[in-house]
């Protein structure tokens, strides 16, 4: 069978997107698939005729697929890897070994979780988060559709497998993609019967493994588990090694944080989608990998378990007491590899000798890191010192004094020449190294000797792949040579010559090398295997050590910021005294404020100029809470924080017409998901409702949420509005208070204090945001004008080209100017404000302009002036 046609029936074997079939020393694509990968790796294209047809052929290094399939992994692609395998006989067989997926990939380089998922729905909806890099599994039950979404939002899958019953709702699948980048394959879907899945769980993981959990084997959940093994399996079974603990994941577990609210927070990326500028590049000071990992999942998982809670808090402090030992801590983890991934690889035999050289030395930096923590004895007596508790040290010290007493100090990355393992560790191996010796020994004397014997002064003994061992002589003795050596090649300056002896040695040699490689490669395959059934334990070892710097991250981030440690209650108190924004303050002086709930304080309307800094003070008191559900000490000279059960936000959205929802869509569909989800025991962010329509309609559904997160709900609320007639209702609900953030206006010009105070305020301040913003100045002064004149409650001139201007009277609630034809309803209008008749105006309308005269607009609430207005112009359409 030829190349080609061999590659074709394979490709017909999987359904992976291209295919790399090793052909001796390359891996070789071809036909649609050379061009495709072409395009992706920019390898050249050559041809390669068969049958009488020509077909598109590229191919990359066999010692350097990894890189390139990671790159095509990284595009979404599934590729599927052919090996050449020895069938007993002189033909060269290729199968299908594995195949690499975006969450199955092995080989990855990166530091962020690659998650693989499957999601199930049933009479509830189930999920499996599978990490083959790690060996994390988690398994977790949802109620509903936006709690699916919500979790896949949290643990970004690369991939996700969705059961047999998602598959046609094109609903889900839409919103899946638009919450999750990640790829989407079809499983088959026997895979997810509840018998094949819980059976494939159970041969995993133990027959009792679903019932510690609490999970019925025909659950949703046990459904999705199963079918991610299987997936896993049908991939690289290799991998399924690397699989130790199933874990169960509940929502009640964790602070429910929305994807709204994630990007909102801007935890992991900015608004604009940058790392920088994040939380958690703000936190970040890790020194690992897996530390930084570690970071990351409790910022997007804060906790609600308060002694979990307290432990991490008190480890934390410690840290951050102690400088001298946590440098030293950090120093040591500043030499450790991913442990977790190292372990992973070597489970699914895909380690080589510079991983299980890494693993070695990753574990002699656990004793010098318990070392560490020891050094001081404050740090002795703390929680930091638990976290090494869960590990096995025995076990950890036999892996690492196993590998090294086999492990050469610096091995090659090739496993089939030789050169990976100590003299010392095998009798077998040690006789071939011996015999290598010799015979090295023996070469290195053999141009010495053979100068002695024949007095030729320039020749040399060497070896090359095409000449073999051989003998150099310069041009000028070659008479000298004797008749027993035989001429291999002739150069411009020398000549190239072998022996019968130098032959048999050759042969010999060849011999100890190919016998050696093999030995070699068959021990290290099986201290390979044998360092892979300790993943469980060098797992535990490597999430220990991420722990450790996590824990180290945020206590060098609290020593140099002053930050403090939080109160942890189990009620519902929240108090903040001179809280910050953790990011912000990074980069500008910050001013603090504080931040009060209690009795007659759950539902803050916060009013204020534009730019004044309401955001900012709203998404400080939401990060601050986070942070102290993560464990984390927190900006602000004290705080006291009931735990929440879950942050809600709502602030400004981007048109997203694309999927045909304005933003206005948006808006309602965030405040939708908020009043259905958040409880009395969460924190909810309200950055303006209500402003993407008319203002009448906008003030009205402020009002509703705000009467009805007041009422129903109960929960901690923020709500910054520029409806000032919202503040009207500290004066009717009992809980409902009002704050402010200051201004201050002297001779026109407004300077933003960024201090909250209690009250509220009636000016925005928008004209001079504005100006701020470079708005020409023509504008602005023309804005300040028609923005006196609307206070005044008087006529605003509507001015065109023509030299006169046209005077008319704005509707604010159809936004639309009600002009006359150009004098006469203007003197008409100024004749009533003046309180003269207007004879051409109906009783009605006579009324109404009465009633208008014996108000005192400064001495009437908003709401109710608001309500008059509504009468009036009832009366005045009728």
């Amino acid at each position: 069978m030829g190349i080609v046609e061999e590659f074709l029936d394979l490709k017909d074997e999987t359904d992976a997107d291209l295919l790399a079939m090793q052909v001796g020393d390359f891996y070789e694509f071809f036909a649609a698939d050379a061009r495709t990968v072409a395009d992706v790796l920019d390898l050249q294209v050559s041809e390669k005729s068969a049958h009488g047809s020509s077909y598109p052929m590229a191919g990359v290094p066999v010692d350097d697929l990894t890189p390139y399939v990671a790159t095509l992994v990284e595009r979404g692609y599934r590729v599927a890897i052919a090996d050449q395998v020895e069938d007993g006989a002189d033909d060269i067989e290729r199968e299908i070994t594995r195949i690499a997926t975006p969450g199955t990939f092995v080989d990855v380089t990166g530091a962020d979780t690659r998650y693989l998922a499957a999601v199930v729905r049933g009479d509830a909806w189930g999920l499996a988060f599978v990490d083959v890099t790690t060996g994390q599994f988690h398994v977790a039950d949802a109620e509903t559709e936006t709690d699916v979404l919500t979790e896949l939002h949290r643990f970004s899958p690369e991939e996700v497998l969705p059961g047999p019953e998602l598959r046609s709702d094109d609903d889900f699948l839409g919103a899946l993609r638009e919450r999750a980048d990640a790829t989407l394959t079809l499983h088959e879907a026997s895979a997810f019967a509840p018998g094949k899945a819980a059976h494939s769980v159970r041969e995993q993981f133990g027959d009792g493994a679903l019932d510690s959990l609490g999970v019925d084997s025909d659950s949703p959940a046990a459904r999705a588990a199963g079918a991610a093994i299987d997936y896993v399996a049908a991939t690289d079974a290799g991998v399924l090694a690397s699989l130790t603990r199933l874990q169960p994941y509940r929502a009640d577990d964790h602070v429910e944080l929305d994807a709204t609210t994630q990007r909102n927070l801007e935890l992991t990326a900015t608004m604009g989608g940058d790392g920088d500028g994040s939380l958690f590049a703000t936190l970040d000071h890790t020194v690992s990998a897996a530390g930084g990992r570690r970071l990351q999942a409790w910022l997007t998982r804060p906790l609600r378990d308060r002694a979990e809670l307290a432990r991490r808090q008190a480890a934390v402090g410690a840290l951050a007491d102690a400088p001298l030992a946590r440098d030293a801590l950090r120093d040591v983890l500043g030499d450790v590899y991913d442990l977790e991934r190292l372990a992973s690889r070597a489970a699914g035999g895909r380690a080589d000798a510079t991983d299980l050289l890494r693993i070695r030395e990753t574990l002699a930096a656990l004793p010098e890191a318990a070392d560490a923590l020891e050094s001081d004895p404050d740090l002795a007596d703390s929680p930091v010192t638990e976290v090494l508790d869960g590990v096995d040290r025995e076990a950890a010290a036999g892996v690492r004094a196993e590998l090294d007493a086999a492990l050469a100090d610096d091995p090659p990355k090739t496993l089939r020449e030789g050169g990976l393992l100590r003299e010392g560790y095998d009798d077998e191996l040690d006789e071939l190294l011996q015999e290598a010796r010799e015979h090295e020994e023996w070469l290195d004397g053999l141009a010495t000797r053979e100068k002695d014997r024949l007095g030729i002064t320039h020749l040399q003994v060497d070896r090359n792949k095409t000449d073999g061992y051989y003998i150099q002589v310069g041009k000028s003795e070659t008479d000298a040579v004797p008749e027993a050596y035989r001429e291999v090649k002739s150069l411009k300056n020398s000549t190239r010559y072998t022996t019968e002896e130098l032959e048999e040695r050759e042969r010999r040699i060849l011999r100890v090398e190919e016998e050696r490689g093999d030995l070699e490669y068959e021990l290290f395959d099986d201290l390979r295997e044998w360092v892979g059934g300790h993943a469980e334990a060098l797992q535990r070892v490597g999430r220990a050590l991420a722990e450790l710097d996590a824990l180290a991250s945020l206590a060098e981030h609290a020593a140099a910021n002053r930050w403090v440690s939080p109160d942890l209650v189990d009620g519902d108190d929240l108090a903040i005294e001179g809280g910050r924004h953790p990011v912000v303050e990074q980069t500008t002086e910050f001013v603090p404020n504080d931040a009060r709930f209690g009795e007659g304080r759950r539902f803050l309307v916060v009013t204020g100029p534009n730019m004044s800094g309401k955001s900012t003070y709203m998404r400080q008191v939401a990060l601050i809470v986070l942070l102290a559900q993560v464990g984390s000490y927190v900006p602000a000279d004290s705080a006291r924080i009931g735990l929440v059960d879950g942050i809600y936000t709502r602030v400004g959205a981007l048109d997203e017409l694309a999927q045909g929802r304005s933003t206005f869509m948006v808006e309602m569909q965030e405040l939708s998901r908020i009043l259905h989800a958040a409880t009395e025991r969460s924190l909810v962010i309200l950055d303006e409702v209500g402003r993407g329509t008319a203002t009448y309609d906008g003030i009205s559904i402020a009002w509703a949420a705000t009467e009805y997160l007041h009422n129903e709900v109960r929960a901690k609320t923020l709500f910054a509005t520029h409806y000032h007639e919202l503040t009207a209702l500290a004066d009717h609900l009992a809980d409902v208070a009002n704050v402010h953030v200051a201004a201050e206006e002297r001779d026109g010009d407004v300077t933003f204090l960024r201090t909250v105070r209690d009250g509220a305020t009636d000016r925005s301040y928008g004209v001079h945001v504005a100006d701020l913003a470079g708005v020409p100045d023509p504008v602005v002064d023309r804005s300040r004008e028609v923005l006196d004149r609307l206070r005044e409650e008087k006529a605003v001139e509507a001015r065109g080209s023509a030299s006169e201007p046209v005077q008319a009277v704005f509707d604010l609630d159809s936004g639309e100017f009600d002009a006359g034809s150009a004098s006469e309803p203007a003197a008409e209008a100024e004749s009533a404000a003046d309180g003269g008749e207007a004879t051409e105006l109906d009783p009605e309308a006579r009324e109404v302009l009465d009633n208008l005269r014996d108000v005192d607009v400064d001495e009437t609430p908003p709401v109710e002036l608001l309500s008059r207005v509504q009468e009036w112009q009832r009366r005045l359409e009728e």
